[in-house]
């Protein structure tokens, strides 16, 4: 997501760091090449002609010529305006003062509602919470049928009745069964149309009257650019909405609905979906955004992300592992499956601050997928002790994993110069960086 924006903003960058001071006349320059980028990324034009207008007035000014790095300057004139314009802070779920706390979600069908609802279940659930579904989209086939799979995949509740075409009294009794469980988070999955009509704006109305919702999120496709933001304007004006997610971050969404919905609807984005898998969900976070549009990188959200997935016990183990030189193939094996775990080597790389353009990842990400197959056609006793893998085991483990003998004797080989840079390490030395091992036609992944 915002690849395309990203690579704009860090070429203006170093443009403008180029020049000796910030003038009117450098910062014209850098300042068109801005507008040019946001209009092309789908940002509405007045945000637009605001936005640019703000940083004209700050870049410009007397006080900020004296004795500043214009780069650095400009950078952070144009990182403040693009953390206001994401929304300012982080907007966190509000949660009822007591009873049950629910949430609404609404929006138009195809944006990811009830995949979402999953989603936000659990990551509820993994923050200690007792989340309740509720499947109330009586319109799209199997909608019902799809939410009761998705909970069942992540062990939480749902309530729907089959055949029902009376969405306000599903949501009633949801409502009455989830105070029966003791659940203190209801999540109402509501219809959507493919189009806004009044049918639909009644019935969520009707739903928003008996539930009385502690918040209203609108779930948009960030993939519909400018859309985005009137579909949000239309459902603001309607329910008075709390929040908005946006969906499909992942795709090949151009950025102008996270760049113009705070600014033109007014409300927060509070989450963002970033993959199709259960734990894709993230809390939005606008500093941290603009972080990575300006090429600064995320480390906070990849650590956080990185903790959720890592278990403290299982790295305490393999900690003590490599300082005994015990390390072996099976804990390499769960150390590029925790990798997988994170997300695409692109996804993980872009969150490190200095990474420019990767160019294409596909050749490392198939590398890996390699490596992995080849160790998983291994015994218990080969990745244990490596040094037993003669010519004929080499021969069964390239056929178990569809690769040459060749791929096996190089995992072999690298594994045995990693396993020698560890022991260097753990002795206290560091190794010398002309000897350091090469991995020829390979972009190995540690």
């Amino acid at each position: 997501m915002l690849d395309n924006l990203g690579s704009r903003f860090q070429d203006i960058v170093k443009k403008i760091k180029g020049h000796g001071k910030l003038s009117e006349s450098n910062i014209s320059d850098a300042l068109r090449e801005v507008r040019l980028a946001l209009l092309e990324a789908d940002v509405n034009y007045k945000v637009v002609k605001d936005f640019i207008s703000r940083i004209k007035e700050k870049a410009v000014g007397e006080e900020t010529l004296k004795g500043i790095n214009p780069g650095q300057q400009f950078i952070k004139i144009v990182n403040d305006e693009l953390v206001e314009l994401l929304g300012g802070t982080n907007a966190r779920l509000t949660k009822a003062p007591k009873g049950m706390t629910v949430i609404m979600l609404s929006g138009l069908q195809g944006a990811g509602k009830t995949t979402f609802a999953a989603k936000l279940a659990k990551f509820l659930k993994g923050k200690g919470e007792r989340p309740y579904l509720v499947g109330a989209d009586i319109y799209r086939p199997a909608a019902m049928k799809q939410l009761q799979v998705l909970g069942e995949s992540i062990d939480v509740p749902v309530f729907t009745i089959e055949g029902s075409k009376d969405a306000v009294e599903i949501c009633r009794k949801g409502l009455e069964e989830a105070e029966n469980r003791n659940s203190n988070y209801v999540l109402l999955d509501t219809a959507g149309r493919l189009h806004i009509d009044e049918e639909l704006m009644n019935e969520l109305k009707e739903i928003k009257k008996i539930a009385k919702p502690q918040e209203i999120l609108l779930v948009v496709d960030a993939m519909t650019g400018q859309d985005a933001v009137n579909v949000a304007s239309s459902f603001n004006e309607a329910l008075n909405i709390d929040a908005v997610v946006l969906t499909k971050l992942d795709g090949d969404a151009r950025g102008g609905a996270a760049l113009s919905i705070k600014a033109v609807v007014g409300k927060p984005i509070k989450f963002v979906g970033v993959g199709e898998k259960m734990d894709d969900i993230e809390l939005f976070h606008p500093d941290r955004l603009a972080s990575r549009i300006l090429g600064m990188g995320d480390v906070i959200s990849l650590v956080e992300k990185a903790q959720t997935i890592i278990d403290e016990d299982e790295a305490k183990k393999l900690e003590e592992k490599m300082r005994k030189q015990e390390f072996d193939l099976e804990d390499f094996l769960k150390q590029l499956q925790g990798i997988k775990r994170l997300g695409s080597l692109g996804s993980i790389l872009k969150m490190l601050p200095g990474v420019g353009d990767l160019g294409d990842l596909a050749p490392a990400e198939k590398e890996m997928k390699k490596i992995e197959a080849m160790i998983q056609s291994m015994t218990k006793e080969e990745r244990a002790n490596p040094k037993v893998i003669n010519a004929n085991r080499k021969k069964r483990i390239a056929k178990g994993s569809a690769t040459d003998v060749s791929d096996v004797n190089k995992l072999l080989t690298q594994f045995e110069q990693m396993k020698k840079m560890m022991k260097m390490f753990s002795n206290g030395g560091l190794p010398n960086m002309g000897k350091m091992p090469k991995f020829p036609g390979r972009k190995f992944p540690f």
